[in-house]
């Protein structure tokens, strides 16, 4: 039996690395006209100062790929918190917003204590030159209270003064949440907002050939008919492009083929290993072909 590798197609394909990990890379970013506004947008809310920045999509749309690009980005005089995830009651958001800033959060400290450290730490980053922003990685995880809290972090700023910038990143329904009648003050704090739709099918095929190339690729691997059917069944969606492209290179090597074509697509559809919500089921019961390898040399790549 063949030796099983993490890089168990990149010699076959010439390629120096895995082209579509799952794990957000800022070095494969592929800057589609969609991707190019959202991030102009977050430049936008920074270079305004605008007191809540809020960018949408959805899940697996390349919204962290770009935050994590902007953090690469930023100069020194900016100090930058990422909290992904937070949840809980008020001093619990607190107590993240301070753990994403390198500061102390004593567990025996109330809110009161919590903010005060917060705020004198504000006013010094800004003494010394230096504004703060938070990103909220999964925003639309936050509740009401939440929101609301964030608002009241706002108002630490005075006239010309900005120390605090807020930017939100989720999946659509924040927009929903954010427009919400209760929410209407927070909602007059965001002055620089976009929407990161899916990718359409020219979009999508130039994703593809962009990865590959960022992996060594020297020739065309994915075919226009397979890119074709890679955007519809993905729906455009980077994360799950991503995960059909590297089953169908799995697929493409154990049939020792130099290409992946539209057959190859159809084939992983088929064999019901793409979980993608809409998927096509798998067309039979029996073991898949996948492993049936033409090139008896290799053995299997199990």
């Amino acid at each position: 039996m063949g030796r099983f590798t993490l890089d168990i197609y990149n010699a076959h394909f010439g390629l120096t690395e895995r082209p579509f990990s799952l794990v957000p890379d800022p070095d494969f970013l592929f800057w589609s006209p969609a991707h190019q506004r959202a991030y102009g947008m977050l430049e936008f809310g920074l270079v305004t100062r605008a007191p809540i920045t809020l960018i949408t999509g959805e899940v697996g749309a390349g919204k962290t790929t770009l935050l994590h690009h902007l953090l690469q980005s930023v100069s020194e005089e900016v100090r930058i918190g990422l909290i992904a995830n937070a949840h809980g009651d008020r001093g619990e958001l607190l107590r993240w917003v301070l753990m994403a800033l390198d500061q102390p959060a004593a567990p025996d400290k109330g809110y009161v204590d919590l903010f005060a450290q917060f705020q004198h730490f504000l006013i010094s980053e800004y003494a010394a030159g230096r504004r703060v922003i938070l990103i909220f990685d999964e925003a639309q995880n936050l509740s009401r209270e939440s929101l609301e809290e964030l608002r009241m972090f706002t108002n630490i700023n005075s006239n010309k003064d900005e120390l605090l910038q807020l930017v939100l990143v989720g999946q659509p329904e924040l927009r929903d949440i954010v427009h919400r009648p209760d929410l209407t003050q927070f909602a007059q704090r965001v002055t620089a907002s976009f929407h990161l739709p899916a990718m359409d099918a020219p979009t999508v095929r130039g994703y593809i050939d962009h990865r590959l190339r960022k992996a060594g690729a020297q020739t065309e691997i994915f075919t226009p008919q397979a890119c074709a059917l890679v955007a519809e069944a993905a729906r455009g969606v980077p994360r799950l492009v991503n995960q059909l492209c590297d089953l169908a290179l799995v697929y493409a090597f154990t049939k020792n083929a130099a290409r992946v074509t539209r057959t190859t697509i159809e084939q992983v559809l088929d064999d019901g290993v793409f979980f993608a919500a809409g998927a096509r089921p798998p067309a039979t019961d029996e073991a898949s072909p996948m492993f049936q390898r033409t090139d008896s040399s290799r053995g299997s790549p199990a």
